[in-house]
């Protein structure tokens, strides 16, 4: 059983930061690549960032130099750290886990970036 449960949106002003979490259940976690997902009003499900079991991370260029994505294995946990935000960052986040030939999501946190 496969179970991400995201949490830390919230309501924060232009050029906050706001930490976003995902807990997630299941075996093997270590091994399965993790992603951020994001949805604004009115618009497609798009890539935020990922992060290997190496490691390795990669963003979307509109993130790229304000988001960081961790993971930390132990907790089974990732974390999305939200630098600088902007307005146009408000959407619903979303947690995902790649588990070969599925991909799995949580539930979802709110991210409203608004003076």
């Amino acid at each position: 059983q496969v179970q991400l449960v995201e949490s830390g949106g919230g309501l924060v002003q232009p050029g906050g930061s706001l930490r976003l979490s995902c807990a997630a259940s299941g075996s093997g976690f270590s091994i399965y690549v993790m992603g951020w997902y994001r949805q604004a009003p009115g618009k497609q499900r798009e890539w935020v960032a990922q992060i290997t079991s190496g490691g390795s991370t990669n963003y979307a260029d509109s993130v790229k130099g304000r988001f960081t994505i961790s993971r930390d294995n132990a907790k089974n946990t990732v974390h999305l750290q939200m630098n600088d935000l902007k307005a146009e960052d408000t959407a619903v986040y979303y947690c995902n886990q790649f588990r070969p030939p599925r991909n799995y999501w949580g539930q979802g946190t709110q991210v409203t970036v608004s003076s």
